[in-house]
């Protein structure tokens, strides 16, 4: 069978379709995707009989389906979705009051090596298709009946996988999700996340359609960087500041660092101290996150006051925010994703080892 139709553009689908259909069956099946959210063929009724089982037959939809379906206590979702060739990828939606947030992979698995990451513990499998991270979002919007209008969807790249390594797909992916005839969401509303991999930044900032961007920072010095992303023996963090402060902002964006504290690692008065002195030049924001720990993870959560302190010295000098822990019940909190097939095991309240 040919390519799926999931994560096809225009231009994929009149390929697709052949000189023989007239262009606007093209749109036709494009805005019933991913506007109208078909969960098949059949649902598109703008289209004649045969020609959908024409297409049926030479082209799967591409959805993938659910293998497993993890449910925390505080309404988080952890989707394990099975792909095509049998390979598994995680998706999280969570949901907060008014908003909903879904957490999307890139990859299968994770080639970047963070030391309090347990992706990072799967290696990397193979990256996915636009297709399969397109697949993520209508998959769970369709499964929890969202809808992207009015601003209460928001879709993060932060799950499986470093997505600048998998960046014409994601960029694929972000243009049909961006696109007002196709799943139509605004660009404040989509953001990926990157361990810091330089060209691909650059890279980024020139495309017309983009996300959001946000930064993966985890140390306030080179050495400490280092060690707890061997990636930063590549890309230092000199030259990653120099990649943000060329980065061409739009006049409504700021961005984002990302900071996970280790206790008793990254996270004293004088790590916050330096973090506001290395991002002092940047139109930016700080969200910190207390480590989501997990099997294999060699590192601590630190104490909430830990963690408080830390944000009041990050806020004297640029907005600054503690991200929520979500699904921590069932491994699918920040840094937790690792194609976890077991039933919800991971400790509510993780423990503090006691230093000697």
């Amino acid at each position: 069978m040919s390519q799926p139709l999931v994560g096809m553009d225009l231009t994929d689908l009149r390929e697709a379709l052949g000189p023989d259909q007239p262009g606007y069956r093209a749109r036709q099946i494009y805005q019933a995707l991913y506007h109208g959210q078909a969960a098949d063929l059949a649902q598109i009724s703008t289209l004649p009989v045969r020609l959908r089982q024409e297409l049926a037959e030479r082209h799967a939809l591409g959805l993938p389906t659910v293998d497993r379906l993890f449910e925390s206590t505080d309404g988080t979702r952890r989707y394990l979705l099975r792909l095509a060739d049998g390979r598994t990828v995680e998706t999280v939606l969570m949901p907060e009051g008014e908003r909903d947030t879904i957490c999307i992979s890139s990859q299968v698995g994770c080639p970047v090596d963070c030391k309090f990451c347990m992706t990072a513990l799967m290696g990397l499998e193979r990256s996915l298709s636009a297709g399969e991270i397109v697949g993520q979002v209508l998959l769970v919007t369709q499964e929890n009946q969202l809808r992207q209008e009015g601003g209460r969807l928001n879709i993060v790249m932060m799950g499986q996988g470093e997505p600048l390594l998998n960046l014409p797909n994601v960029v694929k992916a972000t243009r049909i999700l961006l696109d007002p005839a196709g799943f139509a969401l605004s660009p404040r509303r989509i953001t990926v996340s990157t361990a810091g991999i330089i060209p691909q930044i650059a890279e980024l900032g020139r495309e017309p359609v983009r996300p959001k961007l946000a930064i993966s920072l985890n140390a306030s010095t080179e050495e400490q960087r280092q060690q707890l992303m061997p990636i930063t023996r590549k890309y230092h963090l000199k030259d990653l500041l120099a990649a943000c402060q060329a980065y061409p902002l739009r006049p409504w964006e700021k961005l984002t660092f990302e900071y996970v504290l280790l206790d008793r690692v990254n996270d004293t008065d004088s790590d916050a101290r330096r973090v506001v002195k290395l991002l002092a030049n940047l139109n930016a924001k700080v969200n910190l996150i207390a480590l989501n720990p997990g099997p294999g993870i060699p590192y601590a959560t630190p104490l909430p006051e830990r963690v408080a302190s830390f944000q009041n010295i990050v806020r004297r000098g640029l907005p600054c925010f503690v991200r929520k822990p979500r699904g921590l019940d069932i491994y699918a909190a920040c840094g937790q994703l690792k194609s976890n097939s077991q039933p919800a095991i991971a400790p509510a309240l993780p423990p503090r080892p006691v230093h000697p």
